[in-house]
């Protein structure tokens, strides 16, 4: 048989390995290596003829495992499939790829001789547990499978897959703890840094690894917003201004309102991101194209304002309900507007508040003395309706869907677009 070339695991992941049982949850931060360590297993185990069936909650999630597996098993490689999702080795080896979402039947059927699930802690609450139940676990039953789960937490929650797995004993998993200090690869000054840029809890949940209780937690601080309690000034001069348009079926929809926040970013000079300005409405879907040119005329008037290198970039609309229709219009007739990318729309609110916590913690972002001071009435309350719901915001919240947050939304899309999100300037 040609020799296969396999990632060679560090001492954390050796570690873990040597003390393995059947069923084996690692809770591990980021950078530690669970794809190269899901990598190595399932190359061996394929290489030498065993059935493999690697799991993650989206698809975009098994490019980079099906890629690399694919990669080294390429001298024995039988018959490969990304549509399919599969590997099939001269040796009788098999390597499936499955995405779990919306997917209850996913590995139905099948049998393995292991069976790796990454980023557990991401998949849908409630349906997740159903698919291992009823899908998964039966397929190790035959040939007396093993399983490795692989997440970094994501809360405290009593209904999520990977938190069960790792504190239900009666669900009978051993639990590996995973810092990302643990991997040797990680420059411990690299891991510092990160230390103390980021929001304390999000430290602990995202390197430290601990299952993080959210609840309860304003997550945004006032005190990081302003300076002395205070909005600053307009910038004299910026890189350039932009909005951000959160929309929503206002024909009997609940509690969501069409939410625009402009913002000036300045990545070089003065503040990073100002939050200039933001309006809230409720307003039919059939009458939002009829709107929307009054947040490009808003657009130009802040370029002006604040000398704008760049002028107006446009507005950011979600591509969800009529966002998706004012997206299209504006593609169509030429206006300066595009979606929200995907990557960042499909983490949620929370994955959304957790990815723009560090520009926040570190003080990078800031409301204007006229966005903090603005007062509107809206669903029969007049207050600032910005403030109220950035600083009010709470990862977890089981009641989130009672309030509307479409200003704090649209405010965590501009910060993560404006300082560096997948589709940041």
């Amino acid at each position: 048989m040609p020799d296969i070339y396999l990632p060679t695991l560090h001492a954390g992941q050796v570690d873990i390995y040597k003390n393995r049982t059947r069923l084996n949850a690692v809770r591990c931060g980021r950078r530690w290596g669970k794809t190269k360590q899901m990598v190595t297993m399932g190359g061996d185990a394929a290489a030498k003829g065993r059935k493999v069936g690697l799991f993650t909650p989206e698809h975009k999630q098994l490019l980079e495992p099906y890629d690399e597996l694919l990669d080294i098993l390429q001298p024995i490689k039988r018959r490969a499939s990304k549509n399919e999702g599969t590997i099939r080795t001269k040796t009788g080896g098999i390597v499936d790829f499955w995405q779990l979402d919306d997917n209850e039947l996913a590995g139905r059927g099948r049998e393995y001789d292991l069976v790796m699930i990454d980023e557990a802690a991401f998949t849908k609450n409630g349906q997740m547990m159903k698919i291992w139940e009823k899908s998964i676990k039966p397929t190790l039953l035959t040939r007396r499978g093993s399983v490795w789960v692989f997440s970094t937490p994501n809360g405290v929650d009593s209904e999520n897959f990977f938190y069960r797995v790792c504190n239900d004993e009666k669900l009978g998993f051993a639990q590996f703890h995973a810092p990302t200090s643990s991997n040797p690869y990680v420059p411990p000054d690299e891991l510092e840094k990160e230390r103390l840029n980021n929001h304390p809890l999000v430290w602990q949940q995202e390197f430290e690894a601990k299952f993080v209780d959210w609840s309860g937690v304003a997550f945004f601080e006032y005190d990081k917003l302003t300076v002395d309690g205070k909005g600053v000034p307009y910038p004299e001069h910026c890189d350039g201004v932009f909005a951000i348009i959160d929309s929503a079926m206002k024909d009997g929809s609940g509690n969501d309102g069409t939410a625009v926040v402009y913002c000036a970013l300045s990545k070089h000079v003065g503040h990073p991101l100002i939050i200039l300005d933001w309006d809230i409405v409720q307003i039919n879907s059939d009458l939002l194209v009829t709107w929307l040119p009054n947040v490009f005329t808003q657009l130009e008037h802040y370029a002006k304002l604040t000398k704008a290198r760049a002028g107006s970039l446009g507005a950011f609309i979600e591509d969800k309900s009529s966002g998706i229709t004012l997206n299209q219009h504006s593609s169509r007739v030429g206006w300066p507007a595009q979606p929200i990318n995907g990557d960042i729309t499909s983490i949620g609110k929370d994955g959304r508040a957790v990815a723009c916590s560090g520009s926040v913690y570190r003080g990078e972002v800031k409301f204007s003395a006229h966005a903090l001071d603005k007062v509107v009435e809206y669903k029969g309350q007049t207050k600032n309706h910005l403030v109220s719901q950035v600083v009010g915001y709470r990862i977890g919240d089981k009641d989130a869907h009672k309030r509307a947050d479409d200003l704090a939304d649209g405010f965590m899309y501009g910060v993560i677009i404006g300082l560096g999100g997948p589709d940041g300037f």
